[in-house]
């Protein structure tokens, strides 16, 4: 019986441990590849475009169509006439027809001013800045889940800091009113270190708040089910001291970081797409100035029955050339909004590469500051330590105040936050740039 007793308490104690599901970064970044909306409206959207380019293609090729029709007519017929002795005479009768038909023709354009070859390159160039618009579109969803994923970390730490800073000032007020009890510190002291000790205990709710918040934001971004209890690891545990000397060293001079960033950037090469895609309307758009020679063909038979429907056949082909005169100025005004449709497109061209410019310069700027602020906040945390115990000593020998043990302490927990703050702050600055110079690899997560 006890056995069984002992099994029923394991199992009780540890369901809810192994309901708890293990989220990593990785596997936080494929589950978002996978089902982000964005994504998957660019996905559909692509397909658009490879059925234009196929389309674009059909031009080229001959028109085909068939037919067949049956028709029936039935006429009754009654008039009447006056013959030569002047009796009205009735005269008239029925009649009924039927007739059967078939045919098969097309045409084919030979020549629209080379309209035709622009549609099919401009098709291709759309197709081509699609697919590197839905490349770049996945480094962005990385970026913005590991972020989500840093800002889950960061709440975390930020957790564990104030629990142990709760820890430690509960048994801080113990030890004070024990003191108090044998008269060795005033009442006072207690009351300070209550006041201290309820802060602390509010931080700690704050902080458990926005850890549920950071939580719901990074499950709403993945369409996960924010009821679910997810344990989240810390891909960089156990490298905090060579972190940011060693991610430093993939990043160069700032003039090279630029070229490179504009040789790599996926919408940067999407966007010159769409600037030949322009030019590419700009050629169609002005073969309506250009004769336009079609070509025709068809056979056809017709009979009264199905069975003589082939005796009678008709062949016929014809070519047919169409030179514009006069076309009420719509040829000039569609070769005009293709132009500014160009312009335009060379425009968002040199707006998105100064854009650029500015992204891999504030970029590196700020990972350089970032790196400094992390190694910055590691010496407060060393200092900041060493200045609480040397407050917690002075005051257990009389000689220091509980002031001071209070504002070391706060300075303390400030430091280690700080620290924490700083580390996440610098991996999301460092997959920003990564982001910005292009480099930031998706498909390893797919």
């Amino acid at each position: 019986m006890k056995k069984y007793l002992v099994a029923i308490l394991c199992c009780l104690f540890f369901t809810p441990a192994l309901a708890q599901k293990t989220l990593t970064l990785d596997q936080a970044i494929q589950i978002a590849l996978q089902g982000n909306s964005n994504l998957i409206k660019s996905i559909n959207s692509l397909e658009s475009a490879k059925k234009n380019v196929k389309s674009a293609y059909g031009d080229l090729l001959p028109s085909l169509s068939a037919g067949a029709d049956w028709s029936w007519r039935r006429d009754e017929v009654k008039t009447s006439r006056v013959n030569f002795f002047g009796q009205s005479v009735e005269t008239g009768g029925n009649s009924e027809s039927r007739s059967w038909s078939a045919d098969v023709g097309g045409g084919i354009t030979l020549f629209n001013g080379l309209a035709n070859y622009a549609n099919i390159s401009g098709a291709e160039n759309d197709l081509e800045s699609a697919q590197l618009s839905l490349s770049k579109l996945k480094q962005d969803i990385v970026q913005v889940t590991a972020e989500l994923y840093y800002s889950v970390l960061n709440a975390d730490a930020l957790v564990k800091v104030r629990e142990d800073n709760v820890a430690y000032n509960e048994k801080l007020f113990e030890t004070i009113e024990e003191r108090n009890r044998l008269g060795s510190v005033p009442v006072a002291d207690v009351y300070a270190q209550q006041v201290q000790l309820g802060n602390s205990q509010l931080q700690l709710i704050e902080a458990q708040n926005n850890l549920d918040v950071a939580k719901n934001s990074l499950l709403t971004y993945l369409a996960l089910d924010v009821l679910e209890d997810y344990e989240f690891i810390d891909p960089f545990e156990g490298i905090e001291s060579v972190e940011t000397e060693s991610y430093m060293k993939e990043f160069g001079e700032m003039s090279s970081m630029v070229a490179e960033a504009l040789n790599m950037r996926l919408d940067y090469q999407s966007k010159k797409f769409d600037v030949e895609s322009a030019d590419d309307g700009v050629t169609a758009a002005m073969g309506g100035y250009f004769p336009r020679l079609t070509g025709s063909f068809g056979f056809s038979s017709g009979a009264i029955a199905p069975g003589d429907l082939f005796e009678n056949k008709t062949y016929s082909a014809g070519l047919s050339l169409n030179i514009p005169i006069f076309s009420n100025w719509n040829t000039e005004n569609a070769v005009q909004f293709a132009e500014v449709q160009y312009k335009n497109a060379q425009e968002d061209l040199m707006v998105l590469e100064r854009t650029i410019k500015i992204e891999v310069k504030q970029g590196y700027l700020s990972l350089q500051a970032g790196k400094k602020s992390l190694e910055v906040a590691r010496e407060n945390v060393k200092a900041a330590e060493e200045n609480r115990r040397i407050n917690n000593e002075r005051y257990s020998l009389g000689s220091g105040t509980i002031l001071d043990v209070l504002q070391s302490d706060r300075d303390y927990t400030q430091a280690l936050n700080d620290r924490i703050n700083a580390k996440f702050e610098f991996y999301k600055l460092r997959d920003a740039l990564l982001n910005a110079l292009g480099k930031l690899d998706f498909q390893k997560y797919e």
